[in-house]
Parts: structure tokens; C-alpha cells; sequence
């Protein structure tokens, strides 16, 4: 009822049409009869998104998701080099696990080792990203959804006709460093007034060579190593291709994914003692099929989603100084979930969820135990919106029940967890904002934690996370020289008990896995963004984020590392954006910054891992020829040719370009 009403009221003084449906609030367009209303969702979350969407989007010098969330306050990227090296997401130091990443509405999963590889989405079909912490500021979701830590929520572009309009087309075409080729296209039908569909399609092929420098001083501060190399074994070959259907009901919308991505790809191993490790590779086959149906019946909605997938991994190390091992792991996943919101008032909502998702993981390993998961969610939650002050509250109880062959598997696991956000704003316009959340949240140990045979630790506990989160919130728009401005500020307090750390263990594809114990974690996110028109045609865009933690072990005052700072948490980061528009033409910088890190537990000189930063520029130019639209991008990543790396013995590029041509009709 938020902004339903809002764009009713819009839609009715335009023309008095009867409307067909709406989308729930993370799909932002409304289809009516005769035209398209879009617009977005006025910024009065309890917790407020961190959002890139649209051209803002678009213009950054990113290839992948992850490389998009590098510019978002509180997020640590795992990135190992290379177009097809993986790259995992951390936000607040909570670890991977504890991040949730939705796409179109239902949640990522993967049973195996809890993580999402965001490097395998490209950006080409997203048109938004947004992040979370805490939960989303809504009621109506799905269960599952209220367990994370902090949600990423990936849309894809939904099809938006004008009138007369049957069909959209886009072709794009990438080259540059690394013997890149990218092309991808996509095709969006109106196949009825109210059925559209679309299809992406896309190819990536790369060598993954680049030229690194690989130096290392050893502890008395003596030059032990310094080559100029070539990267090997960092080469890719993937292509996804996703179709996706929209329809819209006298009183409702359905939507329809199928998602298929294959990829072979090196490994490119560490590089240890100026030895170099070349002989991992993976083919991986992701698919799944999922749908979503919302409808509203007066003062009450539902949303359904049900989903299938299939995740097929072949993993294989030929490398002479290790084990040779070829081994096949086969995933599937079947979820479902309902959520239910009811309207007891203008300003006093109520909802209720239940997911039910089961899992299993077969492999060709001998005397893999198989094991399977069923996990069952159930939450209730509430909102209450005061105009000035917004409260939301919610439960959720977790069951798990795990099986495997041939041994006692562990005890099921019923976990409570609760939590409450709210939002005031103290100034008549609204423009200035003060919110504050308390959350407990859970995660069950993965397969390959507790089940795998090398690697495993049947013993290790569940997560356990605290979170107490208090910000402060400037947001003005429409003044004559300045179109926004935004500044946020959040002070954050995480409680973790048994954190399982996952580092590698020498080879990228297996890790090492342990309990903490205890880890506090405290920090600051602050962020700002700045939009203005100097004169004319001119728009000028400054966008940054800072974000500082402290997080520590403090498990055992007898341990060495008592009191240290976690494995790959820098103290300080940040990253920057600035963007100038005119006339078609568009300039773009951005720099990111990584402090100081520590590669172990011991925060001693021997794993000192340095700071690194990087700055990106790029060039394009937008052109219309009747219908079609034309744009050519030049950009130069690692402008300043740096030597880093983000995971100790993994080197990033050095300075590379891309070229993009995209035809869009």
C-alpha cells in the first residue's frame, strides 16, 4: 500500500484504464491496458538499499557482479585473477555463507560449499543490483529470506513496450586484454498484451594470460624474489543462456526463468616459493528452472515461488607435486516457497512464510557418505508505518534434518532467530533519517564442511550471528543546481560464536575449515553521492564509500592470535566514482582502495598482506540513428598498472582494455 497507491493515483489521472497487475516491490514495473507506467519506489525503507541500477550501472568499468559490488560500503570481495577466476562476497566480515544472493527473486543456493561464484553472472542482462544489510525492508518475502545476514539482489531487465512496439533487440560485442571475445545478445517479444518474453544469450572466451610481477621480501626484509611472469592456466570458455517470460493477471503476475550456464576454465593456482601451479581445471554446468506467481486479493497478497536446479561440477588436478584427482559432483535442489501479507490497516501489516528446500550432492569419491538436506523455514513478521516512524519485526524458525550413508548423521538443528528495524525521521521533509536494527541469524555448516573426506570436520558448530546496527541518513533531491545529494552513516556491532573460516588449502577448490570460536566485529560504512547540472547538458556524478572494521578473534586469551584481526578483513577501505554526461558523451573514473591485511590468524610481519588500490577509466558515446541506438566504450582498468593481489599468491592484471560495441533496436 506504500506506493501502490501512489502510482494508482498517477495512472488514473493519465487515463482511466483498469489496471492488470502489479509487481511486487523488487520488479519495479506496472502493466496496464494501454500503457506502461514505471517508476521507483520512494526512498523510505526502514534500512535503506545500497542500489546500482540503470545507466549508473552500465557506465562503471565492471565485467561481473562482483566487480560491481566492489563499490559498495562494508563488502570484501575474494577475487583469485583472471576473467574465470572465482570471486566470493563477505559483507561486514560475516563470511560468504551468511550472504544471501537472490536472483529475480529467488535465493542462489549452493548445498556444497555455501558459496556463490558471482563472477560466473555477467552484468549484460542485470539492469539492477542492490544490497541489504540486515534483511529487506518488506514483509512479504520468503521465508529463507529473513535468515541472511545481508541480501544481494540481482534483477534482470523486464521488457517494457511503448505503443506499437512488438519487439526490442540488443547485440554487444567485447574485446581487449587477455585475447577476450565477448559477444551476447538479446531478444524481447510482446507476445500478447499481457505476455512478453525474453532472451540473453552470451559467450565468453578468454586466454586468461596476462603479464604480473610476483615479488616477495622474506622476514628480515631481504629481497627473496622478483620475476615478471606470465599468468597461466587462467583461461575460460562459458556461455549462459537464460529465457525468461512475464504475464500479468486480471489480479496478479507470473513469471517464468530457465537459466543455463557452462563453463570450462582453468584454475590459476597459487604461486608459491616462484613455483607456479598449473594443473587445475573445472567444468562446471549450472541450471535451473524457477517461477514466481503473485496475486492480491484485496487487504491480502501472496507470493509463491517454486524452483529446481541441477549443478553438475567436474573438477580435475594434474598437477605433478600433488595427488592427481578427477572427481565428479552432481547437486540438485528443490525449493519452494509461499508468503502470505495481510493488511489490517492502512499502516499495520502482518505476513506469514514457509519454505521448504531440499538438497542432496553425490560424487564419485570413494566412500562419499551422500548425503541430503531437508531444510524447513517458517517466520512471521510485522510492519507498522507511522508516517514518521516505521517499525518492522520478524521470527523465524529454522529445521534442519540431515542424512547420510551409512553413518549417524547430526542432530537436527530447531533454531529461533528474531529480529526488529526501525526508521524515524525527525525533520518535517524527511530528508534526514535515523534507524536503527537488532538481528540474530543462523547458518548450518555446508556439505563440504562436514562431510568431505579430505577437507571435512563433522564437529564444527553452527553459526551463531549477533548484529546491532545504528545510522544516520541524508537524502535531498530537486534543488536548481544540485539533484541529489545522499549521505549515509552506519555504525555496526557483529557477534559471531563458532565462525567457520574456509581458506584454501593449497589447491583453489579445497579448503581448510574451522571454528573460531568467538569473533567481534565492529565497524563504520559511510557513503555519498552527489548528482548536479553546472549549466546545460552537462550532469556531473560523484559517488564514494568508506568503510572501516575491526574484527577479532577473541577466543582463547592463551592463543597467539588472541585479539587479532581475521584472515583477509582489512582495517580500511573504499572506493570512488566520478561521472561527467554530455551530449552523448560520457567520462567515467573510479578508484578502489583495500588496506592492510593478514593472509593467517597471527597478525605478525610474516602474513602482512599489503594495501592495494586501483583506478579505472573509461570512455563511450551514445549515437541514435532513427531507431537504432548505437554505443561504442573504451576502458582502461588498472590504469596506473599496479602490482597486487587480493588473495596472497593469486596476482591480479596489470594495466588492460576492453572495447564494447552494443546495437540496440
Amino acid at each position: 500500500m506504500r506506493y501502490r497507491m501512489l502510482v494508482l493515483a498517477i495512472t488514473s489521472a493519465l487515463m482511466p484504464n483498469h489496471i492488470y497487475a502489479e509487481e511486487p516491490a523488487d520488479s519495479l514495473p506496472y502493466h496496464l491496458k494501454e500503457v506502461v507506467v514505471t517508476g521507483r519506489k520512494p526512498n523510505d525503507d526502514i534500512i535503506p538499499a545500497q542500489l546500482l541500477s540503470g545507466e549508473e550501472l552500465r557506465r562503471l568499468n565492471s565485467n561481473s557482479v562482483a566487480d560491481a559490488l566492489r563499490y559498495f560500503s562494508g563488502v570484501q570481495v575474494k577475487d583469485y585473477g583472471g576473467v574465470g577466476g572465482i570471486k566470493t562476497v563477505n559483507i561486514r566480515s560475516m563470511g560468504t555463507n551468511h550472504t544471501g544472493v537472490v536472483y529475480d527473486g529467488v535465493e542462489l543456493g549452493n548445498a556444497q560449499n555455501g558459496q556463490i561464484d558471482l563472477g560466473q553472472f555477467s552484468l549484460d542482462n542485470i539492469e539492477s543490483l542492490s544490497l541489504y544489510n540486515g534483511q529487506k525492508s518488506e514483509i512479504l518475502q520468503p521465508a529463507k529470506d529473513f535468515g541472511s545476514a545481508g541480501t544481494i539482489y540481482m534483477r534482470t531487465r523486464t521488457p517494457l513496450f511503448n505503443e506499437g512496439e512488438t519487439y526490442h533487440a540488443r547485440a554487444t560485442i567485447r574485446s581487449g586484454s587477455f585475447d577476450l571475445l565477448n559477444p551476447s545478445a538479446l531478444v524481447e517479444l510482446k507476445l500478447s498484451r499481457s505476455v512478453s518474453a525474453s532472451l540473453s544469450a552470451e559467450w565468453l572466451n578468454s586466454s586468461g594470460k596476462y603479464k604480473f610481477r610476483y615479488r616477495r621480501v622474506n622476514p628480515a626484509g631481504e629481497l627473496a624474489y622478483d620475476t615478471t611472469a606470465v599468468r597461466q592456466n587462467g583461461d575460460i570458455n562459458a556461455t549462459r543462456i537464460e529465457l525468461n517470460t512475464h504475464g500479468t493477471l486480471t489480479n496478479g503476475s507470473w513469471t517464468f526463468k530457465v537459466y543455463n550456464y557452462n563453463s570450462e576454465r582453468g584454475v590459476p593456482g597459487a604461486i608459491v616459493n616462484n613455483v607456479w601451479r598449473r594443473g587445475e581445471r573445472i567444468w562446471d554446468t549450472n541450471s535451473f528452472a524457477q517461477g514466481r506467481y503473485t496475486a492480491y486479493f484485496g487487504k491480502f497478497t501472496t507470493l509463491n515461488n517454486i524452483k529446481y536446479a541441477f549443478y553438475r561440477t567436474h573438477y580435475v588436478n594434474n598437477d605433478d607435486k600433488q595427488v592427481k584427482i578427477d572427481n565428479l559432483y552432481k547437486q540438485k535442489e528443490v525449493y519452494f516457497s509461499s508468503a502470505n501479507e495481510y493488511d489490517i490497516t492502512a499502516f499495520w501489516s502482518v505476513s506469514a512464510s514457509y519454505d521448504f528446500m531440499w538438497n542432496t550432492l553425490d560424487a564419485d569419491v570413494y566412500g562419499f557418505v551422500k548425503p541430503d538436506r531437508i531444510s524447513q523455514y517458517l517466520s512471521a513478521a510485522t510492519a507498522l508505518d507511522l508516517n514518521r516512524f516505521k517499525i518492522q519485526a520478524s521470527a523465524l524458525g529454522s529445521f534442519i534434518h540431515d542424512r547420510i550413508k551409512g553413518q549417524q548423521a547430526p542432530s537436527d538443528k530447531h533454531v529461533f532467530t528474531p529480529a526488529v528495524f526501525m526508521n524515524g525521521y525527525p525533520l518535517a521533509n524527511k530528508d534526514f533519517s535515523i534507524r536503527v536494527f537488532y538481528k540474530k541469524s543462523f547458518r548450518m555448516p555446508t556439505f563440504n564442511d562436514l562431510y568431505y573426506a579430505d577437507m571435512g570436520n563433522s564437529k564444527l558448530s553452527p553459526e551463531h550471528v549477533s548484529q546491532y546496527n545504528v545510522g544516520l541518513l541524508y537524502d535531498h533531491k530537486s534543488s536548481a543546481l544540485i539533484s541529489a545529494a545522499r549521505v549515509s552513516v552506519d555504525a555496526y556491532y557483529n557477534r559471531v560464536k563458532d565462525k567457520i573460516v574456509a581458506y584454501p588449502k593449497g589447491q583453489q577448490f579445497r579448503w581448510t575449515m574451522l571454528n573460531l570460536g568467538l569473533v567481534d566485529i565492529r565497524g563504520v560504512d559511510v557513503t555519498g553521492l552527489l548528482t548536479f547540472n553546472p549549466y546545460n547538458d552537462l550532469f556531473l556524478t560523484v559517488r564514494g564509500q568508506y568503510t572501516f572494521q575491526r574484527a577479532i578473534d577473541i577466543t582463547n586469551p592463551a592463543d597467539n592470535y588472541y585479539r587479532d584481526q581475521i584472515p583477509y578483513i582489512p582495517r580500511h577501505s573504499g572506493a570512488a566514482v566520478a561521472n561527467a554526461q554530455w551530449q552523448g558523451w560520457g567520462l567515467n573514473y573510479s578508484w578502489i582502495y583495500v588496506g592492510e591485511r593478514y593472509n593467517q590468524q597471527e597478525n605478525i610481519r610474516y602474513n602482512y598482506t599489503q594495501p592495494w588500490y586501483t583506478s579505472d577509466l573509461s570512455l563511450s558515446k551514445d549515437l541514435r540513428l532513427g531507431k537504432v541506438g548505437l554505443r561504442a566504450l573504451i576502458e582502461v582498468n588498472n590504469l596506473l598498472s599496479q602490482d597486487y593481489d587480493v588473495i596472497l599468491n593469486y596476482p591480479m592484471p596489470k594495466r588492460n582494455y576492453r572495447f564494447t560495441l552494443t546495437v540496440e533496436i
